[in-house]
């Protein structure tokens, strides 16, 4: 019986040490969202005006994905005053918000009636 404790004690250690590896890996690199409206955009950056009040700059790479929420097959980055949501990290040392996907929806401006 007690070699049966012993094999689910050392599977229980096991598993968790696997479960927990990713969140060890990441150290270093807090997750985040960043919510707002794009106040200005560029090949390397983009600006987002948040709610709260403060306008925060998110790092872009050639790697973040763009989701453009009319056109899910479009590729084109937000333009400004489009709506986004960023999933990004940020890096504790440098305390750089780099995006890894931005979601967002074109701002639809109606002209007024003539």
């Amino acid at each position: 019986m007690a070699k049966h404790y012993n094999f689910i004690t050392v599977s229980v250690v096991l598993l968790t040490s696997l479960w927990l590896s990713p969140v060890v890996s990441a150290k270093g690199q807090e997750l985040l969202h960043v919510l707002g409206i794009v106040t200005a955009i560029d090949a390397k950056h983009i600006d987002i005006k948040t709610t709260k009040g403060p306008v925060v700059p998110v790092l872009l790479s050639k790697q973040v994905k763009f989701k453009n929420k009319s056109n899910p097959k479009s590729n084109d980055p937000p333009t400004v005053g489009d709506r986004v949501i960023i999933e990004a990290t940020k890096d504790d040392k440098t305390k750089k918000i780099s995006a890894t996907v931005v979601h967002y929806s074109p701002n639809k401006t109606v002209s007024p009636p003539r």
